[in-house]
């Protein structure tokens, strides 16, 4: 079982999950939060409603994160300590 708190996400971020999708991209982006997380495939488009303990699960890392991010401060060492160590991607311009 996880202990602690739940990942923190926020609308727009962008994730890597470890499998990709039957298109072939690793890469979503969070349209809903809640106790399902609602992400859409940057390949194909499609839309799927995740249990937030599956997508944390999944998550591999973070490409970018959504534009609340900014306006919310957040330790970055406990979201790498989440990721199982894996430090979060830079976004590109």
């Amino acid at each position: 079982m996880m202990a602690g708190a739940p990942l923190v996400l926020y609308l727009d971020d962008v994730v890597r999950l470890r499998k990709p999708h039957p298109c072939g991209s690793y890469e979503w982006s969070v349209v809903r939060l809640g106790a399902d997380i609602g992400v859409r495939c940057l390949g194909c488009g499609r839309k799927v409603l995740l249990p937030r303990r599956t997508l944390e699960k999944r998550l591999k890392t973070f490409v970018s994160r959504g534009p609340e991010a900014a306006a919310t401060p957040v330790d970055d060492s406990s979201v790498v300590a989440e990721l199982g160590g894996a430090t979060p991607v830079a976004s590109q311009p």
